[in-house]
């Protein structure tokens, strides 16, 4: 089954890949690896803003790092041109948390993303993984995540 059809089995959708809104790449493929940059979450074309243990909590951090998953499937279908079974793996996840100081839930925000690349791509999506908390994100994000993937050739 295809990417698009299990992200629809899931009630959710392709959104289309964010610009970089920096002096950067959204992705690089390189030896076999393909690196996507930090995508933020967005809602209805809006950034999803906001910090948790402060105005936001679990369970809407957990649906922003879905929301990040989902940006990064957008740039990694960019980069593949739409071919998602030349992932052979997801190996590494970086999630940023806008924390306040007291929270230290990182990990249950990070899964809403982990959680959706394990039910994507099966055991391939299963990856190593950091959460961490922060002060601060561009444009005032909830979260923001990067990706590091091993890909086939085309």
């Amino acid at each position: 089954m295809s990417i698009e059809a299990k992200l629809a089995e899931l009630g959710l959708e392709l959104p289309a890949a964010a610009a970089p809104v920096a002096a950067y790449v959204p992705y690089v493929e390189h030896g076999g690896m393909l690196y996507i940059s930090g995508q933020l979450p967005f809602d209805n074309g809006q950034v999803v803003t906001g910090r948790l243990g402060v105005n936001v909590d679990i369970a809407g951090g957990y649906d922003a790092a879905r929301r990040c998953a989902l940006m990064l499937l957008a740039q990694i279908g960019n980069a593949l041109d739409g071919d998602f079974s030349r992932v052979e793996k997801v190996v590494k996840l970086g999630c940023f948390v806008n924390s306040a100081p007291h929270f230290t839930d990182q990990a249950k925000v990070a899964n809403g993303a982990s959680e959706l690349f394990e039910m994507l791509f099966g055991d391939a999506g299963r990856h190593a993984r950091a959460a961490v908390g922060v002060a601060v994100l561009p444009l005032g994000a909830a979260v923001e995540i990067d990706a590091i993937l091993a890909v086939r050739p085309a």
